[in-house]
């Protein structure tokens, strides 16, 4: 071939588009033809591993994947384009986010997805491939194999992480930690640490250094605890901004001040009691902000909080798992709610609510768990109770919220009726599963008209 006739230069990956086309074409005929066998090949190696094995050797995960894994495979290997990038990347992270959420460890998914490129590869290579077609094709393969294992790794990394807080978050809920004696200790810690420093400045005994306020109990508490409680929320930096600016300005100044007998105290003093006061309400602000959060609390109806919701599913799941006991959850809805809050109001709804979520807790076990999961949704998760068992709650918690009276602040008094939908665990490792099925149930049991429960198909 002479040099002109030579396609020009370009990046591994920038195809032209005959080229990519080419490729991708060759590409997905092979995955066509071999889709069953690289499912097979992917199963096998991977229910020898025995960290893989419990993850899919369920039947539900094994027939999903089986055809979700064909999928991805044909959508993997067609040639991508600047318009389908966007929706390429958002699929592959979707993916990452289910591995995260049911804990595979990422190095399996790696090892797949190596597997899968190695065993294309081969088919190419003993294909009859011109080689420059032959080297299109390989690189393609290898682009969009690691692009798409790059959008699912930086997905995995962000939910992993993502629940570790709400685990260790859940972890101090778990250990009683009660946000308004903390707001209130650590108000009096901060206070303590003022008058100290105003004793030390007027004290009649001899001068003595001005302790730090980041090495008082509360600057001990701020920065080794405030973290862990509040999760990095922006109004911490506000917080160290200040105590930087008193360790760092205001205390050196206060200092040489009252060594040098001067009558500048004022100036710095005032400053210093001005910060004082930014910290406390800044503090005010950051306890507002997650005061029913991390009391694991909704502050209306008093049920757990939803954002918890993961870590506690996720830890029954498991437990269901290897213990082999039933767990089973209830998704109850407040039919026709709307109107209660176009009559009366929306303070009378949160009223009703409030009276709902009494009913439900009062109805189940201590030891179930009551979620405020919508507006006016509740999920209910019962440990250790079966299909049999969850019904007979379930029908008891809307016969009982049916016979009961709700009253309103001006005493006006009616009733409600409730749908609910109701799933057991069956051994799929994703509590998304179960809540899914719960909310498909409460969906049939609002379209076969309300006031019902409906469990739902395995």
């Amino acid at each position: 071939m002479k040099t002109a006739d030579r396609p020009s230069a370009r990046n591994p990956g920038e195809l032209s588009v005959s080229a990519s086309d080419l490729a991708a074409s060759v590409l997905k005929s092979i995955v066509l033809a071999k889709a069953d066998e690289l499912v097979e090949l992917f199963y096998d190696a991977f229910l020898k591993d025995e960290e893989a094995s419990a993850f899919l050797s369920h039947s539900v995960v094994h027939d999903r994947l089986s055809h979700s894994l064909r999928d991805w495979l044909l959508e993997l290997l067609q040639a991508g384009t600047r318009n389908d990038h966007t929706d390429f990347a958002d699929r592959q992270r979707a993916i990452g986010e289910v591995h995260a959420r049911i804990k595979i460890p990422i190095h399996l998914v790696l090892e797949g997805a190596s597997l899968i490129k190695r065993t294309v590869a081969h088919y190419l290579m003993r294909s009859s491939l011109d080689r420059e077609t032959l080297g299109e094709a390989l690189i393609l393969l290898n682009h969009r194999v690691d692009c798409a294992m790059q959008f699912m790794s930086q997905a995995y990394v962000s939910g992993t992480m993502r629940r570790a807080q709400l685990d260790e978050s859940f972890r101090l809920f778990s250990l009683g930690q009660d946000i308004t004696l903390e707001r209130e200790t650590q108000r009096a810690a901060l206070m303590e640490w003022s008058q100290n420093i105003l004793f030390t400045l007027f004290g009649a005994g001899p001068a003595a250094s001005l302790k730090p306020i980041s090495s008082s109990p509360f600057g001990l508490w701020f920065y080794h605890r405030a973290g862990i409680l509040f999760q990095e929320a922006t109004i911490l930096e506000s917080i160290d901004g200040a105590i930087q600016q008193i360790d760092k300005v205001l205390l050196p100044k206060l200092h040489d001040a009252r060594t040098a007998g001067s009558s500048t105290l004022a100036e710095p003093l005032e400053r210093l009691q001005a910060l004082i006061e930014e910290i406390k309400l800044l503090m005010t602000e950051l306890f507002q902000n997650v005061v029913g959060l991390e009391n694991g609390r909704d502050p209306l109806t008093r049920t757990l909080n939803r954002r918890f919701l993961p870590s506690i599913l996720s830890r029954e799941v498991a437990i269901a798992s290897r213990n082999g006991t039933p767990f089973t959850i209830l998704m109850i809805d407040i039919d026709n709610f709307k109107n209660i809050n176009d009559q009366w109001g929306h303070s009378a709804g949160d009223l009703v609510l409030r009276q709902i979520a009494e009913i439900i807790l009062d109805t189940v076990r201590p030891s179930d768990f009551v979620f405020r999961y919508g507006g006016e949704e509740f999920l209910v998760g019962l440990v250790e109770a079966d299909v049999e068992q969850g019904f007979q709650v379930a029908e008891r918690i809307r016969q009982v919220l049916m016979a009961h009276e709700l009253r309103l602040s001006d005493e006006t008094k009616f009733s409600v009726t409730t749908s609910i939908g109701l799933a057991a665990y069956e051994g799929h490792p994703d509590y998304a599963y179960l809540v899914e099925a719960a909310d498909k149930a409460l969906y049939e049991a609002k379209r076969a008209g309300r006031n019902q429960t409906i469990i739902a198909s395995s």
